[in-house]
């Protein structure tokens, strides 16, 4: 651990003196460059669900004039 990369970014409540926390993969501590260097490349957590996709839009149109058909025939 003694042998870590240090963070080194300048603060004013250390004078500018350089932090000396382990830094991370992006070169700076949990302080100073936030909790982690990023999502990872490909990350299946960050994929859309499709919902608003022309083509998921283009299926339900017929659907919605469908359903505003009926409530104007049902509101008569």
């Amino acid at each position: 651990m003694q042998n870590a990369p240090r963070c080194g970014a300048r603060t004013k409540s250390r004078h500018g003196k350089p932090c000396q926390s382990p830094a991370m993969p992006n070169g700076r501590c949990r302080m100073h460059g936030g909790l982690s260097p990023g999502a990872p490349k490909g990350n299946q957590n960050a994929f859309k669900h499709g919902g608003y996709l022309a083509r998921s839009v283009d299926e339900r149109r017929p659907i919605a004039a469908l359903l505003r058909e009926m409530r104007g025939a049902v509101l008569r």
